[in-house]
C-alpha cells in the first residue's frame, strides 16, 4: 500500500509507505517551485544549516534533527508539529531514518507557512488594545506591547517601524498599521 503525502502550501506530493515514513522526495518540477519560494541565498544557508547536522557525511540527517535545523534556521515548530510532518514515525524511526535535502525543503516550507500570521490575525490580535473600539490603540501602548511581549522588538525596530503610523492624538489605526509591518 502506498500513502501520498501533499503539502498544501506549494502542492508537493511525496511518497510514504504505510507507516506514514518518506520513501521518495519531491520532484524537480516541484522541488522547483519550492525553491523559487526563496531566495539563492537562503537556499544556500538552508544548505549550509542542514550539512552542519549531517554528522555521517551522507548528505542526510536523521529525523530527530529536523526540528534542530528548523529551529537554527528561525523557526519554531513545535517537536509534535515536526512529527507530523515527517509522518509520526516511531521512537526508533526518529533516530535511525534520514532525509536529504530535497526532501527537507519542503517540509521547512510547510513549517514557514504555518507560521506566518495573516492580516486578520493581526487585526484581531491589536484589537484587544483597542479600548475605544473605534479602529486605534494609542501609540505609546502599541511601543510597550512591541518592546515587551512576544519576540521583543528592540527601540530602534520600534520607532522605525512606527515611524508615521501615529496621528496628532498618539492614536494608532491599527488595520493600516498592520498593512504597513505586512508590506515591509
Amino acid at each position: 500500500m502506498e500513502v501520498r503525502i501533499r503539502v498544501k502550501e506549494v502542492g508537493v506530493v511525496m511518497d510514504a509507505d504505510p507507516g506514514g515514513l518518506l520513501t521518495s522526495a519531491p520532484s524537480p518540477v516541484h522541488l522547483n517551485c519550492i525553491m523559487s519560494e526563496f531566495s539563492a541565498d537562503q537556499i544556500e544557508d538552508f544548505k549550509e544549516a542542514f550539512g552542519l547536522f549531517d554528522r555521517v557525511g551522507d548528505n542526510k540527517v536523521a529525523f530527530n534533527q529536523v526540528a534542530d535545523i528548523m529551529r537554527a534556521l528561525g523557526q519554531n515548530p513545535t517537536n509534535k508539529d515536526v512529527k507530523k510532518i515527517l509522518g509520526d514515525p516511531s521512537a526508533d524511526d526518529m533516530a535511525n531514518k534520514r532525509i536529504d535535502f530535497d526532501t527537507f525543503l519542503p517540509m521547512l516550507k510547510t513549517v514557514d507557512a504555518a507560521q506566518k500570521g495573516t492580516y486578520d490575525d493581526y487585526v484581531e490580535g491589536l484589537r484587544v488594545f483597542d479600548k475605544e473600539g473605534n479602529g486605534t490603540v494609542m501609540g505609546a501602548e502599541l511601543r510597550i506591547v512591541l518592546s515587551t511581549l512576544g519576540e521583543k522588538m528592540a527601540e530602534p525596530e520600534v520607532d522605525a517601524l512606527m515611524q508615521g503610523q501615529e496621528d496628532e492624538n498618539g492614536s494608532v489605526n491599527y488595520e493600516a498599521f498592520v498593512k504597513h509591518i505586512l508590506s515591509v
